[in-house]
């Protein structure tokens, strides 16, 4: 549920200063009963259309330009709407028709893709490796925001009206973040739609353009943007994560923030990072790189705490994993746990496992006393790994 404001500004419930914060509230409801809405909303919309025409000849010209013309204060209290946001597409029994005419795309913009990080995950990221879709009536707004851990995304216009975006490159997403800080608001969580004049002020650039029923939106890695209906339209989207040594870099470092703002990465970098290893042959020295060290300060972590552990005399039980089995987060803090996961005794023994990472595990229990450790991964299996992770040849070119 959010407030219907005028044009490209957000203004306070009362009308009189434009404000950062976006008033965005949530509650569930299903696509049959939003359509139900957003038909009456068109049906609503064409009765006022009509009204206002029969009382033309009553008003003057001169009143409404000279009240729009006001600038300074918008008239409060904003029409309330409701904008339908996220929904799981993901079901390829219920949408097979939709989901296959997206095989159709470029193979470098598609769900599912060789090319694709996201493809190599080994598991459902619902909306990321995931079609969802947004449906929505004027006014209709997605706050600023940069995609959950920095990857692009595809966004297509089903229509039958125009959406408009804002967007920002990367390398301004620190001015937005101090903004954010100045007018109390969390850059990563909270729900923001920034002044355009403040960011012109600060000489931050602003690409601004509609997007047309049928028009294909690309957000590049790390890009600031946020998005208004203009009418009645359906959108979908999902993300994407080109094989770049920008990509993964911009992942790598909005995973280690993320830490450290205690927000969850909803893309595991890390065991992403080992299945890129088993199943891509990495052409780009930069990529390689940088995979091959991730690699290498997980291998490091994992043999350092499993001779910590054997050393207090901690057993380490054998676990393994399963066939698309997820990526384990601690369920304290939220950082990734990979391989070595604590799991509570009594939480081990109903066969729940319920994860903790290292560290929550000792603030609950300082000796580990109360935790059973699990390894998923043979020390030996992630060596070869590594070992055989090696730079592979470049790519002929199209040209040779």
């Amino acid at each position: 549920t959010q407030l219907l404001q005028p044009a490209d500004e957000n203004w306070d419930p009362t009308g009189t200063r434009k404000i950062w914060h976006c008033e965005s509230n949530r509650s569930h409801t299903t696509i049959a009963k939003y359509a139900q809405y957003q038909a009456s909303s068109f049906q609503e919309s064409l009765r006022e259309e009509n009204e206002k025409r029969s009382h033309h000849k009553d008003h003057s010209d001169s009143e409404s330009t000279s009240s729009d013309n006001s600038g300074r204060r918008r008239k409060g209290p904003f029409k309330t709407i409701k904008f339908g946001t996220n929904i799981d597409l993901s079901d390829d029994k219920k949408w097979k028709l939709q989901l296959h005419e997206l095989t159709k795309l470029p193979a470098f913009v598609r769900v599912v893709s060789a090319g694709n990080l996201l493809s190599h995950v080994g598991h459902t990221i619902l909306g990321m490796n995931t079609v969802q879709l947004y449906m929505k009536v004027p006014g209709s707004r997605t706050p600023g925001h940069q995609e959950n851990n920095n990857f692009c995304s595809v966004n297509i216009n089903i229509g039958p009206g125009d959406c408009e975006w804002f967007v920002v490159p990367e390398g301004y997403w620190g001015v937005l973040n101090d903004f954010c800080e100045k007018n109390n608001l969390n850059f990563l969580m909270g729900s923001w739609w920034p002044n355009l004049e403040d960011l012109y002020e600060a000489n931050v650039p602003v690409y601004r353009f509609i997007q047309r029923p049928g028009d294909l939106v690309w957000i590049n890695a790390g890009t600031v943007h946020w998005v208004q209906a203009i009418g009645w339209c359906n959108n979908i989207a999902w993300n994407v994560g080109p094989l770049t040594a920008c990509q993964y870099k911009l992942a790598v470092e909005r995973y280690e923030w993320n830490k450290l703002q205690s927000v969850k990465s909803i893309v595991p970098m890390v065991h992403l990072s080992w299945n890129m290893a088993r199943n891509i042959k990495v052409s780009d020295p930069k990529l390689f790189e940088m995979i091959k060290y991730c690699l290498l300060r997980t291998l490091k972590q994992c043999q350092t705490l499993r001779e910590a552990l054997i050393a207090a005399g901690k057993e380490i039980i054998w676990h393994g994993r399963t066939k698309e089995e997820p990526a384990h987060y601690c369920s304290i803090c939220e950082v990734e746990v990979f391989n070595l996961l604590f799991v509570t005794n009594e939480s081990n023994s109903r066969k729940t496992y319920i994860v903790h990472c290292q560290d929550c595990a000792r603030k609950t229990s300082g000796n580990l006393e109360n935790f059973v450790v699990l390894e998923q991964y043979k020390m030996e299996d992630l060596m070869q790994v590594y070992d055989q992770f090696t730079l592979a040849p470049p790519l002929p070119s199209a040209s040779s």
